[in-house]
């Protein structure tokens, strides 16, 4: 199940409203809560809780200018669903991912 939301804010409170969620899939550059954020209060929430991070910059460029750490789950854009469904077995850990 895919649960959207506009905002960062929305986000916070739909995990909140959905516990068992188990990804949070967030575009880096977002107005007023930008996704590093999003993700540092949805795992200080959830501490189990797996992120994916995707923007239109380089890997490279988001890391050097500080946005992310090296060691976070990153898909650049533009990605096809063959490779966002493979981004999310390997992070979900799953061998099958349907994509509806």
């Amino acid at each position: 199940t895919v649960i959207h939301a506009a905002s960062g804010e929305e986000a916070l409170q739909k995990l909140a409203e959905n516990p068992n969620v188990a990804l949070l899939f967030t575009d880096i550059v977002m107005p007023v809560m930008n996704g590093r954020k999003l993700a540092e209060e949805a795992v200080a929430r959830m501490p189990l809780l797996k992120v994916i991070f995707t923007t239109g910059f380089t890997r490279n460029a988001v890391v050097h200018n500080g946005v992310l750490d090296h060691d976070v789950h990153f898909l650049a854009k533009p990605f096809t669903i063959e490779q966002l469904a493979a981004k999310l077995r390997d992070v979900l850990g799953t061998t099958q991912v349907a994509a509806d």
